[in-house]
């Protein structure tokens, strides 16, 4: 041992022996109250893993599911699963038009985050929607409407007393959305976010530039957050008030541009919910019949 090869003598050895032991004693002592904290956190830590990851209908992922030939799902076919979806901006705009389609779907249950009591007397008025008056901008109300949900629709933007809720309100939907048992999520955004910048002309851009650059942070912090999960960014057009024509698309091709109806946008995101070829897609959503003339871009198959 150490103590031959040091040529210690027996007794010395027999003292050093002791002194070894005495500070290992000391230091377990020491540490004891330290480390025990620690492994108790990993245990409870585990358990919770453990936990999360047996528990529930909300920890299933779309391809647990069977398609149709269409490859789409049928909400008969999720057996009473997937059919608890929040709406993040859904007291106007698009997210109004988004909650307005759930409400007539046989099954589906709706959780509307609003603003006002305004809006929250109007949405509850609507089959199967319960709104709850809160603010995206703060954690604990996003919490609040994401927790029991399956799915997660969001068409967050704007400004409120100056501070935009572009990227804030979305970082606290994706942020938390997986943690709570959200396994489906749409992000609706804007052409001219992330790589789709090109699409629309330097003068434009740079009028939106604030916006969508919130908006392309929000997106980014999907991606990196969902990377194995089931997410679809959806960027429209210039949004327009008007019924829908029922001849927008989606499109992968980046390049795309031009207007769309809000009414039109709601119906591609209600559809892309359920949709497995929109899993972990960017896809932008135009209308090209609204262009003069007309324009064509490759239509995004459903």
């Amino acid at each position: 041992d150490i103590c031959l090869r040091l040529g210690l003598h027996q007794s010395m050895r027999a003292v050093l022996a002791v002194v070894l032991l005495s500070a290992s004693l000391c230091v377990d002592a020491f540490l004891a109250p330290v480390c025990a904290p620690l492994a108790k956190t990993r245990f409870q830590a585990a358990s919770y893993r453990r936990a999360y990851t047996t528990t529930s209908a909300r920890g299933l992922r779309m391809e647990d599911l069977e398609l149709t030939d269409a490859g789409r799902r049928e909400l008969r076919d999720l057996e009473g699963k997937w059919k608890n979806v929040c709406v993040l901006g859904g007291s106007k705009g698009v997210g109004r038009e988004i909650v307005g389609i759930l409400s007539k779907l046989d099954g589906v249950n709706v959780v509307a985050l609003v603003r006002s009591d305004d809006a929250k007397s109007e949405l509850e008025a609507l089959d199967g929607v319960k709104a709850v008056k809160g603010d995206a901008s703060e954690a604990a109300d996003v919490i609040s409407v994401l927790d029991g949900c399956d799915a997660a629709i969001s068409t967050l933007g704007g400004a409120t007393d100056g501070v935009r809720i572009d990227y804030k309100g979305n970082m606290n939907m994706i942020e938390n959305a997986g943690i709570l048992g959200v396994t489906r999520m749409i992000l609706v955004t804007s052409v001219g976010s992330g790589d789709s910048k090109e699409a629309l002309p330097e003068s434009t851009y740079e009028v939106l530039k604030e916006a969508l650059v919130d908006k392309t942070k929000a997106e980014n912090l999907l991606l990196k957050y969902y990377t194995n999960s089931d997410y679809t960014i959806i960027r429209p057009g210039g949004l327009k008030d008007a019924p829908a024509t029922g001849k927008a698309i989606l499109t992968a091709d980046t390049k795309a541009a031009g207007a769309i109806h809000r009414a039109d946008v709601a119906s591609l995101c209600v559809d892309a919910l359920y949709s497995k070829k929109c899993s972990q897609k960017v896809l932008s959503a135009v209308d090209p019949s609204l262009a003069d003339p007309p324009t064509s871009f490759e239509a995004f198959a459903l």
